[in-house]
């Protein structure tokens, strides 16, 4: 009997050591082992309750707006919905307004299940809304592009990632819309690209809302509104996605140490878009990869693993069902709706 009891002891010991190990290892490796999966998302406007004098008019809180405690719980409750049904280990969002909006999303997606242990937002500049991260993996480091002094340009948030031992950067962007001209983008890549020649052979992403399409080059060519540069974007040839007028491919970015690759050639062309503006399909948001990702060392792109996240529930009708908003007078927000975005991904793994 006593033996039993005491073989049994042992049994209960060598368990606790195998979770315990197995924990361990769980935390060394990452959340899900070897694969990561990379998010972005414009979240359309999420701000918080507290008054600075920064918000847009129909987003100041308790007006008739009635953007109050339960419209912000049930944005939140939205947004978070869409970010657990993708399960992302690291995601980069926009129109975040501030560092509390970050940390509020970031506890509702807990409640849901799902636990960001990192966070980073760009808030040094005093801006409406911003870019910021959230990440299951160590941030190691955090700063901020500035692209300019003037309120009209958003910093470019940089973080430096940390994925089983080995770093990846990410830059989270958030482009001039298109009330304004391709000039003001390429001010931003410009910004953009001297930091990352700086980087070298470092593995980097760029991510985010570029209010650009993936083929820019040929959609500005007939708007004189935006076509203020000769010709010149800032996706296609300051962030260098195209070569000799042609965009660059997975295998010429195998080979080309200054391109970078738009994920978007991996879908079918009906598919590449993530956003709609007077019925028109636009691919605004992007996730560009450096030649570090496809050279089959450290952190790769897993190839064909990019998509959109499209559940039913983010559409009504034809449309995207974004925040909703009374059209009737007083105006004010109806707590329903995600994002006049859709949100998109891609899958990395370590060699």
């Amino acid at each position: 009997m006593i033996r039993s009891l005491f073989s049994l002891l042992l049994a209960v010991i060598f368990s606790l050591g195998t979770l315990a190990c197995s924990a361990e290892e769980t935390v060394r490796t990452g959340p899900k082992g070897e694969h990561v999966k990379i998010a972005s998302y414009n979240v359309e406007n999420l701000f918080d309750l507290y008054y600075d004098g920064n918000e847009y008019s129909e987003y100041i809180p308790n007006t008739t707006w009635q953007w109050n405690q339960k419209n912000y719980k049930k944005k939140l409750d939205n947004i978070a919905r869409v970010i657990v049904d993708m399960q992302p280990d690291i995601i980069a969002l926009q129109e975040i307004e501030s560092l509390r909006a970050l940390k509020d999303l970031q506890k509702t997606l807990t409640q849901k299940g799902l636990y960001f242990k990192y966070h980073a937002i760009a808030d040094a500049k005093k801006s409406t809304v911003k870019t910021a991260l959230l990440s299951r993996y160590p941030i190691q480091a955090k700063k901020e592009i500035r692209v300019s002094q003037n309120r009209r340009y958003r910093n470019i948030l940089e973080v430096k990632v940390m994925i089983d031992k080995k770093p990846l950067y990410l830059f989270v962007n958030h482009w001039k819309a298109k009330s304004g001209p391709e000039s003001m983008r390429v001010h931003s890549a410009k910004a953009l690209k001297k930091r990352l020649d700086r980087l070298g052979s470092t593995p980097y992403l760029l991510v985010g809302d570029f209010n650009s399409d993936y083929e820019e080059n040929k959609i500005f060519l007939k708007k004189r509104k935006h076509n203020d540069t000769k010709g010149i974007t800032g996706i296609n040839h300051v962030l260098k996605t195209f070569e000799d007028n042609q965009p660059v491919t997975l295998g010429k970015l195998k080979t080309c140490p200054y391109c970078t690759y738009n994920l978007w050639y991996e879908l079918p062309k009906k598919e590449r878009w993530t956003h709609i503006y007077r019925k028109q399909h636009d691919a605004l948001d992007s996730i560009i990869i450096s030649p570090t990702l496809s050279d089959a060392k450290g952190i790769e792109y897993i190839e064909e693993s990019f998509a959109r996240f499209t559940p039913g529930y983010l559409f009504k009708g034809k449309k995207i069902y974004r925040w909703q908003q009374s059209r009737k007078h007083p105006k004010h927000h109806l707590g329903k709706g995600y994002s006049d975005h859709l949100p998109i991904y891609a899958e990395f793994e370590v060699k």
